[in-house]
């Protein structure tokens, strides 16, 4: 009778477990479409002409596309400067970041001391407070500071990032004391045990980290709108949005350079993928 059951699914009876990954991935695919609707809108209207953008829902027809859109953007501002700003202070944010991140990290998860809880306990509440609430604070702080209009007032504020000392917490927890001890009985000082043992532990953390750290300063708007004062120091969403004026809208130059600023996300995103699956789920067992 199994023999028999096997033949007639083989034959092409009803076989539950083939119809539920067909249903399973046609969902997916119905998602992935989904999200990936906005980026395909983005790169038809790069090459739209602003007769097309209210005619055509996307991507017009071959003879009407053109690329004055990017000849418009790189006329009408210094596309390299703001580039090259907002390269330099989001790769600075992000190195200071993850280094900052992971020594919270590897102090939390491989020491013991009086009030541990209740420092995790504050982190935790911290994220909690929304980030326009800390605006005036901070202004005010930096102004005193004399950081104002400085790419240094957008770092120094997002030296420490919660988020990546409870990541990088988590991640450590796993790292056995064993290694540790047996570094210190060796003579490594804790810097080179945080180094040469703890790092190498927690890569997929890192590569996680770096790419929500990267995102989070390079689509940053509001915090460079109320430092910056000088063009010359704009980072790259503020100046796009100076595309968009009270009586004249470039909405083709605006979607180019969207286009391009959204590239090296797209780009880091592929690099990062693997890290960035395995880097959030490392841990999540262990608290």
């Amino acid at each position: 009778m199994k023999k028999k059951s096997m033949m007639r699914t083989a034959s092409g009876g009803f076989d539950r477990q083939a119809w539920t990954t067909v249903v399973i991935w046609l969902t997916l695919v119905s998602v992935a479409l989904i999200f990936l609707a906005p980026l395909v809108y983005l790169v038809a209207a790069s090459v739209k002409t602003m007769e097309d953008f209210h005619r055509y829902s996307f991507f017009p027809p071959i003879d009407r596309m053109t690329l004055s859109n990017f000849a418009s953007l790189f006329s009408q501002m210094d596309f390299g400067r703001f580039l090259l700003n907002s390269l330099f202070v989001t790769c600075t944010t992000v190195t200071l970041q993850l280094l900052m991140a992971s020594l919270g990290g590897y102090a939390l998860a491989c020491y013991r001391f009086r009030g541990q809880q209740g420092l995790m306990l504050l982190l935790l509440v911290s994220m909690m407070i929304p980030a326009p609430v800390m605006l005036a604070p901070l202004y005010e702080l930096l102004f005193h500071l004399r950081l104002i209009d400085t790419h240094a007032g957008l770092i120094v504020p997002g030296l420490v990032n919660v988020l990546g000392v409870f990541l990088f917490r988590q991640a450590m927890l796993n790292i056995p004391m064993d290694l540790v001890h047996a570094g210190r009985v060796d003579g490594a000082g804790e810097f080179g045990i945080y180094w040469h043992v703890a790092l190498p532990v927690v890569r997929p953390t890192i590569g996680a980290f770096t790419l929500i750290a990267f995102m989070g300063s390079w689509n940053s708007f509001l915090w460079p709108q109320v430092v910056l004062q000088s063009n010359e120091l704009f980072t790259l969403p503020i100046a796009l949005n100076q595309l968009v004026g009270l009586y004249n809208d470039d909405y083709g130059a605006l979607m180019a350079g969207t286009l391009l600023a959204v590239l090296p996300v797209v780009l880091l995103f592929f690099l990062l993928q693997r890290e960035f699956i395995s880097g959030l789920t490392e841990g999540a067992v262990k608290g």
